[in-house]
């Protein structure tokens, strides 16, 4: 039975793996248990030589700098950059307490709301579509830490919040609750683009597919 992989230069020398794929590995937080957290991995990853044909794979023992931890949410940047998830909490949960403050109420808490109210929630946006059958009204699903919520946008809405609508990664609406059943919609009265909010995170939707 092979022995588990010690550090970065144990998986590179059993591996075979070049120094190429072992940088995406490092730069998409998969090496974190073998070197604590992702700065130190892309540290040890750069020191790893290629292996020649006379010497093979060089090892060598150098002093590991004190390189700083990374926050929880330059963790999740990395990850929604390098793989387009994370595997650690929602960008959201990290953002609720200022949407708290700006009164948006999560998925979980608006599905919890009778038909026919009015409520402001936000979300990252998964999906925007606009079925031809469906006369230009546009469909968007947006995504929480605790849910998933779908807007119907009528088309005179989304000519005047055409920007927010087509352009935001993190979309606010001010909408108004259509239950029927167990089915929930949102219909969009105001929208609004809170991207700034995310910071350096990138998120990718797909559009009208």
């Amino acid at each position: 039975m092979e022995r588990p992989f010690a550090d970065v230069a144990d998986l590179a020398a059993r591996s075979g793996l070049r120094g190429r794929d072992l940088g995406a590995l490092a730069a998409a937080g998969a090496l974190k248990s073998l070197a604590s957290n992702r700065h130190r991995a892309r540290w040890e990853v750069a020191g790893v030589d290629e292996p020649t044909e006379l010497f093979g794979r060089m090892r060598f023992n150098e002093a590991v700098p004190m390189l700083r931890r990374p926050t929880e949410g330059e963790d999740i940047t990395a990850d929604y950059r390098h793989l387009g998830l994370s595997l650690g909490r929602h960008p959201l949960a990290l953002l609720r307490r200022r949407l708290d403050a700006l009164h948006v109420l999560d998925a979980r808490s608006v599905a919890a709301l009778p038909h026919g109210a009015r409520v402001r929630s936000a979300g990252v946006v998964i999906t925007r579509q606009r079925p031809s059958s469906a006369s230009g009204v546009t469909f968007v699903t947006l995504e929480d830490e605790t849910g998933y919520l779908n807007l119907v946008v009528w088309e005179t809405l989304a000519e005047s919040a055409r920007s927010a609508l087509l352009g935001a990664a993190l979309l606010g609406v001010v909408s108004k609750v259509q239950k029927e059943g167990a089915v929930l919609h949102l219909i969009a009265e105001r929208l609004y683009d809170h991207s700034e909010l995310l910071g350096n995170l990138v998120t990718r939707s797909r559009d009208f597919h």
